[in-house]
């Protein structure tokens, strides 16, 4: 283990089972395996780090989240190449996943930032962006 790296992210979502099956496969796209299934959560491991998703109590659900308020604005992930931008971003667009900046993709982060921008099913912006 190296000193700093994250350990794990934990986020809590509107609705577990929308947010399983959105994360899910993307996680395994990029070589995360299920670490820890319950009722109310899912895990997924990469090497040393876990990414945990858990329901939210229903007496929390009457503010929803916005990126733009104080706290986590997105999560950006490292592709293996431009093709692999490209393999996913097509898988998103099969699945009706909505891409964010359309008339500026692949290139919404700058002329050298190849990447895709999308939501999760509560909007926490996702990036997938290829090596420069």
């Amino acid at each position: 283990m190296s000193k700093g790296l994250l350990h794990h992210i934990e986020i809590y979502v509107s609705d577990i089972k929308r947010t399983v099956d959105f994360w899910g496969w993307f996680l395994e796209e990029l070589g995360y395996t299920s670490f820890q299934a319950w009722e109310s959560g899912q895990s997924w491991k990469i090497d040393d780090t876990y990414i945990v998703f858990v329901q939210v109590e229903d007496r929390y659900l009457d503010i929803p989240y916005h990126r733009c308020r104080v706290g986590l604005n997105h999560l950006a992930f490292h592709a293996s190449s431009r093709q692999h931008v490209d393999k996913m971003t097509d898988e998103l667009i099969e699945k009706g996943i909505n891409i964010l900046y359309p008339k500026m993709h692949p290139y919404a982060g700058g002329d050298n930032h190849y990447a895709v921008y999308f939501e999760d099913p509560d909007r926490i912006k996702v990036e997938l962006v290829a090596p420069e």
